[in-house]
């Protein structure tokens, strides 16, 4: 399996992905400005301790006063309880902030999937795409829940912690100050290092994703060509990868946190050294350096902190920007700025004008020059070898890919001037590649159609599905396993014929509609097709050629070119390519004439 491209992002955009992220904090700003005020709060009670110590040590004991100590005392007390106020505070608003931005950004992910066009989908594992949503997004959960804001509570405690030392005595501070430049350093190294070990990770865990969806997914191929010996080798070498990855970023945290320690620990000595020595010289009192000591271990708790903070914002760099990588993909096939509506009523016919296609732009051409037209109340059928072009015709007027050249037009309409949402409202589309929910059969026939129960039984009963639905524990209400699969492909073939039909529309598309159905299920489906073909525009892709003998019209598809069309009876007295699928098809079993 080839990369995905968001897997290798490189570029330290840290600035440009903040301000980002920030866009999610602005509708919540009135909660960020009280989080804010907490930590503020927050900073300045970091000074009463020390202050409070002070006065304790240079005028409550000296004087003998009692009562002034049991006031100091009491203040100290009173200043830990509003730390703990403020603390609980603090915590209960920033986690509703994280998990209110989560929600914005989650449901913004989830709308943007869904715009974007089906090549898309085609280039990128699901696997790698539920990591963005669900564990990429968590990690910025944190970073908003205790990371971001704390983060500026730590600055403001820091700062005013450093003006409290510079006021109280300058010359200690520059004592305590002095190791400040080896923590920076320290800092950048270890932020550089940290944040190649989270991208890493990232791409890791996407991979480890994308692998297990793959393989659970398939676990019947698995199973019945005997790969679960193979699958749990490569499982192995994607999860120690990952492991690997997890690994160095903890030997990176198993060496940063005992530096930033060690210097810690330096100023407190280098603190004791100098003020001891201006202490028994009398310039300094006992308090003062009491006081020293007691900010200089708060001074470094917040540095600390956002040290341990570099785990979360690391983290959240490496999954923003593949969060946004995915938020800025472009949407290949989006709706026109102003819509035109659809034309009323509605009368269905349909013209290839001129089209040409590839999937990539320097690849080979998948339709050439392609022109028909499908008139309403009326059947096309479209056939040909495998590769020919039929799906690519379905998919390009459903509006999945975009012509390159040409256009294709909906009574007149341009469809690339129509919205995306009435076009493929006007369709009722049964694909080869069955693809049900998980929920009961009536949702799954219904898919927010109108009409409500009434119209998902009479959907089914005109294609025959209700046969197998009336034998269903719970009916209409029976709840399908993932993709339906408690039903057999015939009955899942049936239920999605039967939530085409549900909206009663004006055009039919049927993409190897009976290809996995028995004959008898074959023949209630295709009384159902010529009862519900009249009136409508269809076009039919078929495989099996007995199902579109009747057709008004048929196409011959060979390398992307319409080769030959008429009707059955017609092409085969050409004894052209239509002619020989036909011999192919039934090996010569059926005479020409009598096919």
């Amino acid at each position: 399996m080839t990369e995905a491209p968001d897997d290798a992002l490189a570029r330290p955009y840290d600035a440009a992905l903040l301000r980002r992220l920030l866009r999610y904090v602005r509708p919540h700003r009135l909660a960020v400005a009280g989080a804010l005020a907490l930590l503020v709060a927050g900073g300045l009670l970091a000074l009463v301790g020390p202050w409070l110590t002070q006065q304790v040590l240079d005028v409550a004991v000296p004087r003998r006063d009692a009562h002034l100590l049991a006031l100091l005392t009491g203040a100290f007390v009173a200043s830990l309880l509003l730390d703990f106020v403020q603390e609980y505070a603090q915590t209960v608003l920033t986690t509703r902030i994280g998990q209110r931005v989560m929600h914005d950004l989650r449901t913004g992910l989830f709308a943007h999937l869904q715009r974007l066009s089906i090549p898309y989908f085609d280039r990128h594992p699901v696997g790698r795409l539920m990591t963005r949503v669900t564990s990429d997004v968590e990690t910025l959960n944190e970073l908003f829940s205790s990371g971001l804001i704390a983060v500026f509570g730590d600055l403001f405690a820091l700062s005013a912690i450093m003006v409290a030392m510079l006021l109280m005595d300058w010359r200690l501070a520059l004592v305590a100050f002095a190791v400040i430049p080896l923590v920076w350093l320290v800092a950048v190294v270890f932020r550089r290092r940290v944040r190649d070990a989270f991208r890493d990770i990232r791409a890791r865990l996407a991979r480890l994703n994308s692998f297990t969806q793959e393989h659970l997914s398939g676990m019947r191929v698995v199973q019945l060509f005997g790969r679960e010996g193979d699958a749990a080798r490569r499982f192995d070498g994607v999860n120690r990868d990952h492991l690997v990855a997890h690994l160095r970023s903890i030997t990176i945290y198993a060496v940063f946190f005992p530096i930033i320690e060690v210097l810690t620990a330096v100023a407190l000595a280098s603190l004791l050294w100098y003020g001891g020595l201006r202490a028994a010289a009398g310039t300094l009192t006992v308090g003062v350096l009491a006081a020293f000591i007691q900010l200089t271990r708060r001074f470094f708790q917040p540095l600390q902190d956002l040290s341990e903070k570099f785990n979360l914002v690391q983290a959240a760099m490496a999954s923003s920007e593949r969060i946004f990588a995915l938020l800025d993909t472009p949407v290949q096939v989006a709706d026109p700025a102003a819509p035109v509506p659809l034309p009323a009523p509605l009368r269905g016919e349909i013209r290839f004008e001129g089209v040409w296609f590839r999937y990539r732009d320097e690849g080979p051409w998948v339709l050439q020059d392609v022109s028909f037209t499908a008139s309403p109340a009326r059947t096309v059928a479209l056939v040909g070898h495998t590769g020919a072009g039929k799906t690519t015709i379905v998919s390009l007027l459903l509006r999945f890919y975009e012509p390159a050249r040409g256009r294709i037009t909906l009574d007149g309409v341009d469809i690339r001037d129509l919205a995306l949402a009435d076009l493929r409202g006007a369709i009722g589309y049964v694909q080869q590649d069955l693809f049900l929910f998980a929920g009961d059969v009536e949702r799954n026939i219904l898919l927010d159609a109108p009409g409500g129960h009434e119209a998902a039984v009479q959907a089914a009963r005109r294609t025959g599905a209700d046969r197998f639905i009336a034998r269903l524990p719970a009916g209409y209400r029976h709840v399908l396993g993932e993709r339906g699969r408690s039903l057999s492909v015939g009955e899942r073939q049936l239920l999605s014929f039967a939530r085409a039909l549900a909206r009663d529309p004006a055009i039919l598309v049927l993409d190897e509609a009976t290809s996995s159905v028995d004959a008898e299920a074959e023949a209630r489906i295709q009384a159902a097709v010529r009862e519900l073909m009249q009136g409508r525009t269809s076009l039919v892709v078929a495989h099996r050629l007995s199902t579109i003998v009747d057709a008004d019209e048929i196409l011959v598809l060979h390398h992307g070119q319409v080769r030959e069309r008429g009707r059955h009876a017609a092409l085969l007295a050409r004894d052209g390519l239509y002619r020989r699928l036909v011999r192919l098809q039934f090996a010569g079993a059926v005479a020409p004439d009598a096919a």
